[in-house]
């Protein structure tokens, strides 16, 4: 459900208080059905992507963990991340059921009232493993990012259980799938 505000929202100012203080991040922004991309999202120009310097494969780096522990697998991750910034991973042993409850579960989260959600803002989080936000640090940025996140960073099943949204935790059922791996220096 879009969020509804009294006044259009024109100022820098507002924007920043609706994203990043209210809680109602992007996706709130973006429901409210905003004709043009507020200039605070602009990228400067000497900040773009020089579109001749763009790789051309076919696609991402995929990178296969069904042999995790062979030296070639953490090369791959390292020049992929080094590279491109992201990649894909399959064969890592992870039950397509907990990933469909992760998005789930996700889902489900960014769905919630901007007052949930800002509970867990880097400012209010009962946590620092647990973090809800749109840029990283909005108050520094040139441009903000045009994205919401969720970060989870736990050690364990349990201590994630403990630190994930209650709202969320009796869908995700991390509990049928436990997952360690350690990937070797090259």
């Amino acid at each position: 459900m879009a969020p509804t505000v009294t006044t259009p929202i024109s100022e820098s100012s507002d924007i920043s208080d609706f994203v990043v203080t209210k809680g109602n991040g992007v996706k709130g922004l973006s429901e409210m059905g905003p004709k043009t991309l507020p200039r605070q999202y602009i990228q400067p120009l000497e900040e773009r992507i020089n579109v001749n310097n763009i790789m051309t494969l076919e696609s991402i780096p995929i990178i296969d963990m069904s042999n995790w522990d062979e030296p070639k697998v953490s090369e791959s991750i390292c020049d992929a991340a080094e590279k491109w910034g992201f990649f894909q991973v399959i064969n890592n042993g992870v039950p397509i059921e907990v990933l469909e409850n992760v998005k789930d579960a996700t889902h489900r989260f960014f769905n919630l009232p901007a007052q949930e959600k800002r509970k867990f803002s880097k400012e209010n989080s009962p946590s620092n493993n647990v973090r809800f936000g749109t840029s990283f640090r909005p108050e520094a940025e040139n441009s903000l990012e045009w994205k919401d996140y969720l970060s989870l960073f736990y050690v364990s099943e349990d201590e994630a259980t403990a630190l994930w949204p209650r709202v969320q935790v009796k869908r995700l059922n991390l509990a049928k799938f436990s997952f360690t791996q350690q990937i070797h220096d090259a």
